[in-house]
């Protein structure tokens, strides 16, 4: 008794204590294990939220694995800081999976069970799963074929599927380590039993209750049947040339591909229809894929993709398949949107003229950007590490970059007015996003951006502001940086051979200025097009006493914000400042705009005519002239 209530006592202690122990946890997990530790846990949050009755589980919050060999989510068992097993029988999940990969990370899950449940929709692919040795998805409402994943299940030694709704022919499943298996009573599965030597070796118990399948050992004669003999004939032809596709896909993967290397002319950089991947350093038979060898295709493709958060997970073999187009060339190399089997639409950056790095020296530094998580900021869905490729992935931001919004058919009928209240909501996104990587980028001197520019601030379907291409400055070398990145055009560099912290504000008060007045910067103008020296610009219109004329005609309309246009030139001049040490912090900016956007949302404030504004010269920093070094 006195050992049960200890035992008891124990539990709580360790329950009350678990928010403590989170980060002293994930620090003792071993540093090559840390991303897999991190892409489990996403895993099982993405799975947590296709069912309600997980949502409110309340164990299944926190740290996954507790401790080297403990857990305490309801269900989950874990040995050396991985996820072993799954074990909810009976437990009521009632939802759609709509990712069949949902579980890839889990690469060291053994046993699956999710028996007597109401789980609706495809069966999971296996692909990343070898360790599974059972899987029991019996008495649920599953449909659509039996995956042909389950192929590469070397280990597999119990397979129970019976009571659902899964259609189609059932692969050609020949391991010698299947001992446990049950198809029956889901109705719509047809064709002819594979002769394999597995399958044959169990009863008709394992195929009852499906009218459409044949052939020994289940129940029902494909002799008596004559046309669904050729039925059962096409289907075997479907299925030879399915399980040919799979195979030819992961040969796909394990290819070097020399001709994706060489770079697209630039007539093609903006339509590039095949996108292909050098996954360099996985040697395979090309003319004979063993098991065996398909097996250690799929182990290394696994160690080298690495997805960094929920949402992503997207099954590999779509992505080689899917056609892209190219979104052209940015400072760090080209952009391409690629359309999935889902509908989603991802960007894969295929980055270029890096600085070299190891593996774990770019792994540290993508998960830096993943860390980076703010709503206006892009986040890193994952990235892939080779000899000849390093790849990022992220989502698509469905309306475009602010370069397009601002300069893009200006005189055309299609173009949609880009209106004060918009800009300035920009401009507090892309400040709020800024001020947060600031906060979190450690050392004084680093650069977290480095690059700011309106091609890449973008817009999602909601025209909520993402700052992309954000902390890659350590990945290309000084002199490349020099030709291409904004920071290395700032006066600071220009007269001092210094970037900073202080660089990124001079590129945002140059964001400013292009957004208020609709001219483009020659300091960011992509290639190919013409620019002005916007600062030197500006600072000579208020100078000259004729600020009123800076304005882009777009805004000028609305009388009542001509007030808070006057006050953010006057941000953006303070950002602009030639000395570093007069420039605003990042954080005195976003307060600062959030008080303009205060008062534009006063209704009763009295509209401001143009010839009242134009005498109002801006002055930038607290009271200080406007430097006439410009």
């Amino acid at each position: 008794m006195l050992s049960t209530s200890y035992h008891h006592h124990f539990l709580l202690l360790l329950l009350l204590l678990l928010p403590t122990f989170n980060h002293a946890v994930i620090g003792d997990v071993p540093d090559n294990d840390t991303r897999y530790f991190v892409g489990e846990q996403d895993a099982l949050l993405a799975f947590r939220q296709a069912f309600r009755r997980l949502r409110d589980e309340p164990s299944w919050k926190g740290l996954h694995c507790l401790l080297h060999n403990y857990s305490t989510w309801h269900g989950i068992t874990c040995l050396n800081y991985h996820v072993t097993a799954i074990d909810l029988p009976d437990f009521g999940l009632s939802g759609q999976l709509d990712d069949p990969l949902v579980l890839a990370n889990l690469t060291e899950l053994t046993v699956l069970s999710l028996r007597n449940n109401s789980i609706q929709g495809a069966m999971l692919d296996f692909y990343f799963n070898l360790e599974l040795t059972s899987i029991d998805f019996s008495m649920n409402m599953l449909s659509g074929p039996i995956s042909d994943s389950l192929l590469y299940l070397d280990s597999l030694e119990s397979l129970r599927l019976d009571h659902n709704m899964l259609n189609g022919a059932i692969p050609p499943l020949n391991q010698s380590s299947l001992k446990a298996l049950n198809l029956s009573y889901n109705y719509y599965l047809t064709g002819e039993i594979p002769r394999t030597a597995t399958l044959q070796s169990f009863d008709e118990s394992s195929y009852l209750g499906n009218p459409g399948l044949c052939g020994n050992p289940g129940p029902i004669s494909c002799q008596n049947r004559p046309k669904e003999k050729t039925s059962s004939f096409s289907n075997g032809l479907l299925l030879a040339a399915s399980v040919i596709l799979s195979v030819t896909m992961l040969i796909f993967l394990a290819r070097s591909i020399r001709d994706y290397c060489m770079e697209p002319k630039e007539s093609e950089v903006v339509k590039e229809k095949s996108f292909q991947l050098d996954f360099s350093g996985v040697n395979v038979n090309r003319d004979n894929l063993t098991s065996e060898e398909r097996r250690e295709v799929v182990k290394e493709v696994r160690k080298k993709i690495t997805f960094v958060r929920a949402g992503g997970g997207f099954d590999l073999d779509n992505l080689l398949k899917a056609s892209a187009d190219g979104l052209g060339k940015g400072s760090f190399g080209s952009c391409y949107k690629v359309v999935l089997d889902d509908a989603r639409s991802i960007v894969v950056k295929r980055l270029r003229e890096l600085s070299p790095l190891s593996s774990e020296e770019f792994s540290i530094r993508m998960r830096a950007l993943a860390a980076m998580d703010h709503p206006n900021v892009l986040p890193l869905l994952g990235y892939y590490y080779g000899q000849d490729e390093k790849l990022l992935f992220f989502n698509f931001a469905q309306n475009g970059n602010l370069f397009n919004r601002i300069h893009g058919e200006r005189k055309g009928p299609n173009r949609i007015p880009f209106k004060w209240s918009s800009r300035l909501s920009v401009a507090h996104g892309v400040a709020r996003a800024m001020k947060h990587l600031h906060l979190n980028t450690k050392e004084s001197t680093a650069i977290p951006h480095g690059n700011l520019k309106s091609t890449n601030v973008l817009l999602d379907e909601n025209d909520v502001v993402l700052v992309c291409d954000y902390g890659l400055v350590s990945l290309v070398p000084p002199s490349l940086a020099v030709r291409r990145m904004v920071s290395y055009k700032s006066p600071d560099y220009q007269h001092q051979h210094k970037i900073s912290k202080k660089t990124d504000i001079w590129s945002y008060g140059c964001l400013l200025l292009e957004l208020l007045t609709g001219k483009i910067s020659a300091h960011s103008a992509p290639e190919g097009i013409q620019g002005v020296e916007l600062c030197n610009w500006v600072h000579r219109a208020v100078r000259e006493e004729w600020t009123a004329e800076v304005f882009d005609a777009e805004i000028t309309e609305d009388k009542s914000a001509w007030k808070g246009m006057v006050r953010l030139m006057e941000i953006g001049l303070w950002c602009i400042e030639i000395s570093p040490d007069k420039r605003p912090e990042m954080g005195e900016v976003v307060r600062e705009l959030e008080g303009i956007l205060a008062s534009n949302c006063d209704s009763e404030e009295d509209s401001t005519d143009r010839s009242s504004v134009s005498e109002a010269t801006p002055t930038v920093g607290r009271g200080g002239a406007v430097g006439d070094e410009w």
